[in-house]
């Protein structure tokens, strides 16, 4: 049976559209499907900058005071001192106040508290019976006697305040004012007097100078 020429143009249009869906195809999936997700970057640590050499000083600095401070030995002498030590806040000239008190768990180690300075303190031994403290790294001293207490510093030789008083000395003052003796510019601190010197012996009576004896009597 012939074929009728229609029919095999027809067949031919079929042919040539399914062979260009069969490239289309690949395209069109490639098209739809999802794009992939580009891989997570790895976190970049950056690196510490190193230390300038004066923060490498000020580190060691600090990291001295600190072990002076905790580690520093205390001596019986010094815990002795440190028993005398009057703690609170103490009333000073020109209505100034200074606080002392003991550091927990350091004995011998005071805290001195002054406006918004502050100093660790150990007790240091004297000649005169007076109470010191003072802090080394710092260069502050805090003088105690019985009158009165005084901060100091030490590396200029200047008071930095004066004239404060702890409840105890206030006591003291009063006390001596009421004796007589005052609370004047001494410190407070009586020397203890020399004896005085044991006096000479007598001289002995020499023979020029012994009385004559009696003359014999003329006989009758």
């Amino acid at each position: 049976m012939p074929h009728h020429p229609n029919m095999a143009k027809q067949a031919l249009r079929m042919t040539a559209l399914a062979c260009s869906l069969a490239g289309w195809l690949p395209a069109l999936a490639a098209t739809d499907a999802p794009a992939a997700k580009p891989a997570a970057k790895a976190a970049v640590k950056t690196p510490p900058k190193p230390s300038t050499p004066r923060q490498k000083l000020k580190s060691e600095a600090g990291g001295l005071a600190l072990a002076t401070s905790t580690v520093e030995i205390i001596s019986q002498a010094q815990l002795d001192v440190a028993a005398r030590v009057l703690t609170g806040t103490a009333d000073c000239e020109f209505n100034q106040r200074i606080t002392v008190q003991p550091v927990a768990d350091l004995p011998g180690v005071f805290s001195v508290a002054y406006k918004a300075l502050r100093y660790t303190m150990v007790p240091e031994e004297t000649t005169t019976g007076a109470v010191r403290l003072q802090d080394k790294r710092a260069g502050v001293v805090w003088l105690q006697i019985p009158t009165k207490s005084m901060l100091m510093n030490a590396k200029l030789g200047q008071r930095m305040v004066d004239a404060c008083l702890h409840a105890e000395q206030r006591i003291a003052v009063a006390a001596a004012a009421r004796a007589g003796a005052g609370a004047g510019p001494g410190i407070g601190i009586t020397p203890v007097a020399a004896p005085a010197p044991a006096p000479a012996p007598a001289p002995e009576p020499s023979a020029a100078s012994a009385p004559a004896a009696p003359a014999a009597s003329a006989a009758n």
